[in-house]
This record gives structure tokens, sequence and C-alpha cells, in this order.
């Protein structure tokens, strides 16, 4: 009787966990799932839309704004130390421009930031008085940087609490928003980094392109009128 007993409590105790894990896999399933939607309410905004799927499972989307390509990244980072995980959102505007270095402005480096070259870049020097006090700027030319005053005039971008990087390139320009953190209760007590289970808003990206196509309009017409001068 008893190992008929024994038998039966572990039969039972084996079918719930068999039912626990095929509930824990189906959870699983349907976040990642989500997670690969994370940028469906923004392909609207593109023209040419483009969706892959990266090794974290989170999407890049691709696509024309208002006829230039843009490109849209979501990147985890569960590995910052004293602070929740983030979810950010790398927004680029891809192309050639007429600088002759990389310019690159991050509120608060920590120095492990996964979606940034921030800390490759070789010199950091003083943010001119104005700018961000908060802020850290590093380039690759201290001698050819973009010009201050036009720079002054898109520093409204960090008014937004959540712009962390603002990159100009000779390959374009990025602006690193700061989608979401992990919750802090369930981070917490379970390590749970869970993120991107909402999708991104296109009104939060809609602003991010438009102040990229205009800090672009300004450089390219600054670069004309550099032109006319010397001509």
């Amino acid at each position: 009787m008893e190992q008929l007993l024994f038998g039966l409590l572990a039969a039972g105790l084996g079918a719930a966990l068999a039912v626990q894990l095929w509930r824990g896999r189906g959870a699983g399933r349907r976040r990642s799932a989500t997670r690969a939607r994370f940028f469906d309410a923004c392909a609207g905004l593109l023209g040419d839309s483009r969706i892959t799927i990266a090794p974290t499972g989170f999407p890049r989307l691709g696509g024309r704004y208002r006829g230039l390509p843009v490109d849209l990244q979501a990147v985890p980072d569960t590995l910052t130390f004293r602070k929740l995980p983030a979810l950010w959102v790398l927004v680029t505007l891809p192309g050639p421009l007429p600088v002759r270095s990389t310019f690159d402005l991050m509120i608060r480096p920590t120095g492990v930031e996964p979606f940034s070259n921030f800390n490759r870049l070789p010199d950091q020097i003083d943010a001119p008085e104005g700018f961000p006090p908060d802020c850290a700027v590093r380039t690759d030319a201290p001698l050819a940087l973009p010009d201050e005053a036009l720079l002054r005039r898109h520093l409204g971008l960090f008014a937004a609490a959540r712009v962390k990087e603002l990159v100009i390139s000779p390959k374009g320009l990025r602006l690193v928003w700061l989608a979401e953190e992990a919750h802090r209760g369930r981070y917490l007590l379970y390590r749970d980094a869970e993120m991107g289970q909402t999708p991104f808003p296109p009104e939060q990206v809609m602003p991010l392109l438009d102040a990229l196509i205009a800090l672009r309009a300004d450089i390219l017409n600054a670069e004309l009128s550099e032109e006319r001068l010397s001509a």
C-alpha cells in the first residue's frame, strides 16, 4: 500500500511538473512573439519598410521616412551594474555627410553601453559651456569637429530625459532613446529582465526622426554656405 501511495504521489508530482514546464514554454513563446513585434506599430510610418529579427529576438526596422533611409534597432542592455536592465532604441539616418570626424555626445556614460562605440573613440574633449551638464564628448578628430554654433542649435534634443546619445559621423546620424527599463520589483526579486512586451509607439519615434532630419539639413546647408564662400 505504501509503495502504491508513493507511486501515485510521484506520478502526481511528475504530472504537475510537466504542466508547469508546458505552461512556462508556452509563456516563453508568447513573450518571444510579442518581442519580435516591438516595431510593428512603427512600420506604417515608413515607406518600403522591412523587419528582420536580431539574435536577441528583438526586431530591426528599415525603410524610408520623408524620402530618406532610416534604421531602427532595439538593443537590450542586461549587463548594467547597480542599475535596472534597459531597452534602447537606436534611431539612425544612414548616409554620407560632409563632416570630417565622428562627434559622440553621451549622457552619463558608464563605459559598458552595448549599443555604442563611444568608448572606442580615442579622444575625450571638454564639453563646451551650456552643453548638458552630465554629458561627455568623444571624437576621433578633435580638430575637425562640427561647428559649435550648429551643435548648439540642436541641443534641445536633450530636453527629453530619455535621449542618451547623439552621434554625428561621416556615415550618418544617430540618436539613442531609452525605450524601457525592467520592472524594478520583478527584477530585484526574481531577476526578471523581460522587456519589449509593449510595442514601441510611433508618436515617440516621429519626433526623433524629424529632429535628425533637421540636423542633417543644417549640416548640409552649412557645407553649401562654406562652398559658396570659398568659390
